[in-house]
């Protein structure tokens, strides 16, 4: 075999086909293996590529050099977070006051223009839902989002309060006008446009939740809706309080290290909800035991799911390189979120259970 200009002669290999290789040297560093420590590659007359090493029946094994790429994610410590008692029990505190000032509200709300220190009332938690929600999520143009959002809670209430009939048509209309403002207002500005599809769920879910908070307003005006009220609120708030109080006392087994939450108090929450709504049903007009733990459970148990969920969107983000929320707001969100649950759940008990 006659060796074209620039080859080189090797030794006679068997698994050349008894022919005479050469070693064709790379044209370009990107030509080579890159896995392959100075290996000759020996081609063939036949067109057969050949490791130097196959006529050895045990190869060394491959090694990546020294600095290479091997596309495997390094292993990233993460780190366990602590479970804070005291925090655990300011939470808690926080659950037993909203329930305290929604049902108790929610029976001194008197006829007509009377609701509306009632709405107040409700506007506010509003207020506390928007503050939250919007600074954990961070949708694009939040400031701008935030105060359609403020408006949308306004208009909210007083759909639930003027209205001659109570119905949920205009608490709906409020919500779809408030979602479609909120998008026109980020497509208005430039930087936002690209991030539009991104912040169309945190919008709605901001929306939905504010509007969700005016049905307790329009319970008010139905009858056997205070009643309902009392028993999905009582059950949500027990459910909140007895969970976060059992992670300040007995936070195990933990569920992620990155959420401080441990699965004792989620059940033990969604229990004593239950409990709370079936003893409830036995001393409220329209209510019974079986269907007073009925109303309960699924009240208790969106709630303490709801807080839960919360603490692992927010430990989400942070793993995602996120900065951490206010901590005020971090802390507030999840029971925000579980009494924004248990209103919706409140209204169809008023319409399905007390036929109202």
């Amino acid at each position: 075999a006659g060796a074209g200009p620039g080859t080189a002669w090797s030794r006679g290999l068997p698994g050349a086909s008894g022919t005479i290789g050469y070693v064709l040297p790379p044209t370009s560093p990107g030509d080579r293996d890159p896995w392959a420590d100075d290996e000759p590659i020996v081609r063939s007359r036949r067109g057969v590529v050949a490791d130097a090493w196959d006529d050895d029946p045990d190869p060394p094994p491959r090694r990546p050099p020294a600095g290479a790429d091997t596309g495997e994610q390094p292993l990233v410590e993460v780190p366990v977070v602590p479970v804070r008692r005291l925090l655990s029990l300011a939470v808690a505190g926080f659950a037993a006051l909203l329930t305290i000032g929604l049902i108790f509200g929610a029976q001194t709300a008197g006829p007509g223009l009377a609701r509306l220190p009632y709405a107040v009332v409700v506007f506010g938690v509003q207020l506390f839902l928007i503050l939250a929600w919007a600074m954990a999520m961070r949708p694009p143009a939040v400031a701008v989002v935030a105060g359609v959002c403020i408006l949308v809670a306004a208009g909210a209430d007083l759909a639930a309060v003027l209205p001659p009939v109570a119905t949920m048509a205009p608490l709906g209309y409020v919500a779809a006008g408030g979602f479609v403002l909120a998008m026109l207002a980020q497509l208005v500005r430039r930087a936002d446009r690209i991030r539009v599809t991104e912040s169309l769920g945190s919008t709605l879910v901001i929306v939905v939740g504010v509007v969700a908070f005016a049905t307790l307003i329009l319970l008010t005006r139905l009858r056997g809706g205070t009643q309902a009220i009392t028993v999905c609120l009582a059950a949500t708030g027990a459910a909140l309080v007895i969970a976060r109080v059992v992670d300040a006392v007995a936070p195990w087994p933990r569920l992620a290290p990155q959420v401080p939450r441990g699965a004792l108090g989620v059940v033990v929450g969604a229990m004593a909800g239950t409990l709370v709504s079936a003893a409830l049903g036995s001393f409220i007009y329209g209510f019974t035991p079986v269907n007073g733990a009925i109303v309960g459970v699924v009240s208790a148990g969106a709630a303490v799911l709801a807080d839960l969920g919360a603490g692992y969107a927010e430990a989400g983000r942070e793993l995602a390189g996120d900065p951490p929320t206010m901590w005020l707001a971090r802390h507030m969100q999840g029971p925000l979120g579980g009494f924004a649950l248990s209103a919706p759940v409140a209204y169809a008990t008023s319409v399905l259970v007390l036929g109202s």
